[in-house]
């Protein structure tokens, strides 16, 4: 490490929707201290300004996806990539927080020790290596690498003789009408760009090894139109927001109790809506049961309606080889293609794939176990603000970031320039992952998922109704050392 160069009180990284929230909550419930966002990228918004794929869009009811402090100001709940990030900006501005946002700077390492009781941090700023110190620091970082995606092996995808391209790096101006277009993959991703695809390609071909749930969801609600008109903008939002999210949680609730009953709706549902010729039971009947793996969100039945155009198919069955001129199946099955889209998963990873270094050890983040899934035991004055994986995002994550108050302003009653999560090990400790379901990309990295016995304080995250009852009544005390050094100032 070098010389500081700046000193930062508060330091969100990341400037997405978390970081975003974050920095609101810190900022009007901690407004005698001072916060800093630093964000790798030359622009704010994160996932919703990265991705470029065809039809990206949320799969999650905008009034609680969005902040409830920002109303989502459209009639549509189901909004596009761009939408979301022009969403996001607007509310920065709005807020103040844009003031506080330093663009262009990567942390690329971050350090703890005892005797200095702060981070110090090593940032890529605009191209040029400072370092700055931090007293508690928020990762708002999300939970998945920009820069790789999960790899997945296809036989023989190079000797393929037409386009391949992943919906993480969508070429520039790519052009596929009029051409026959494979998409490998079952999840959001794929369920997202297949209506858009077949709109102008020739043939466009779902290729799933295992089917997933998909659900179609309402943009709009005529109910609420008439309630926005009757009533002030101001109630309308905040009727609006307590309806959906109690919805959600009942709905998922529903689901995790009784998930015969819920497989069994579901598959009826989308067979009300699938062509006659697209077998509910081979394509739409999942190994998991709902909630194992986040249900995949349609717009007015949008991708089922796809399906019963001409040039649109679903296919399930398993990649024996690609050839030149396209997928050949393990059934014998041919799928001709000019483009092959691996829609195959993201890359886990929290800390931006960073590895912490308290008093010169790395603290390898899958190796710890996660203190009510917002910080990491033995890493002191740090937090990471993670939602919800299988329900709306932004509800978990705005409760962990008030969770991380309370730990703020536990630390000046007590005076204290440190707190670390600290558990006591025995043998036979659960070892249960803190992201609890089963889709590929999480069970492949599971060494890097941090860990959770599953009882209070230590478990994951679960769902807004624990992890409110947690922020209203939980300690903060059990499960956290707070300390500080002869000489240090409370922070």
């Amino acid at each position: 490490m070098g010389d500081i160069a700046e000193h930062h009180d508060l330091l969100v990284l990341g400037a997405g929707l978390s970081g975003i929230n974050t920095a609101h909550v810190l900022r009007e419930q901690l407004p005698h201290r001072k916060v800093t966002i630093l964000e790798g990228r030359s622009v704010i918004g994160g996932t919703w300004n990265f991705f470029k794929y065809p039809g990206f869009r949320s799969d999650s009811n905008m009034t609680v996806f969005g902040f409830k402090w920002h109303p989502w100001p459209h009639d549509h709940k189901i909004a596009s990539g761009p939408e979301i990030a022009s969403y996001l900006e607007d509310a920065a501005r709005k807020d103040g927080i844009m003031d506080h946002i330093r663009l262009r700077h990567k942390v690329t390492h971050c350090e703890w020790r005892d005797e200095d009781q702060f981070w110090s941090l090593t940032v890529d700023a605009e191209g040029t290596e400072r370092v700055f110190a931090a007293n508690f620091v928020f990762l708002c970082t999300g939970y998945y690498s920009f820069d790789r995606a999960l790899d997945a092996v296809i036989p023989g995808l190079d000797s393929f003789a037409g386009t391949v391209a992943h919906p993480q790096w969508w070429p520039r101006d790519f052009d596929y009408a009029d051409k026959k277009v494979v998409i490998v993959g079952s999840g959001a991703t794929a369920v997202t760009m297949l209506p858009v695809i077949a709109e102008t390609a020739a043939q466009v071909t779902m290729l799933q090894r295992s089917p997933s749930y998909v659900i179609s969801m309402p943009s709009k609600l005529a109910a609420e139109k008439l309630l926005r008109a009757v009533l002030p903008r101001s109630w309308s939002d905040w009727f609006c927001w307590w309806k959906d999210l109690g919805l959600e949680t009942a709905l998922t609730r529903f689901l995790i109790y009784f998930p015969n009953a819920s497989r069994r709706a579901l598959t009826w549902l989308a067979k009300k809506q699938l062509p006659a010729d697209v077998d509910v039971n081979v394509h739409f009947n999942p190994r998991y049961n709902p909630t194992q793996q986040r249900l995949c969100m349609c717009p007015d039945g949008d991708f089922f309606k796809a399906l019963h155009r001409d040039n649109s198919r679903i296919v399930t069955d398993v990649v024996e080889t690609v050839t030149p001129d396209g997928v050949l199946l393990k059934s014998g099955r041919k799928l001709d293609a000019d483009v092959i889209i691996t829609a195959t998963g993201l890359y886990f990873e929290i800390m931006n794939g960073m590895q912490p270094v308290v008093n010169g050890k790395p603290i390898d983040g899958g190796a710890h176990y996660t203190w009510r899934g917002g910080m990491l035991e033995a890493l002191p004055n740090m937090g990471y603000v993670f939602g919800y994986v299988v329900q709306s995002w932004t509800p978990g994550a705005d409760t962990m970031a008030k969770l991380l108050v309370k730990v703020i302003k536990r630390m000046e009653d007590k005076k204290a320039t440190k707190v670390v999560p600290t558990l006591v090990r025995y043998e036979g400790m659960p070892r249960n992952l803190a992201v609890d379901v089963n889709s590929s990309y999480i069970l492949r990295a599971a060494d890097r998922i941090p860990k959770v016995t599953g009882e209070d304080p230590w478990y994951g995250r679960t769902h807004w109704l624990r992890d409110v009852w947690a922020l209203w009544f939980g300690s903060v005390d059990e499960g956290l050392a707070y300390s500080a050094v002869e000489g240090k100032k409370d922070i």
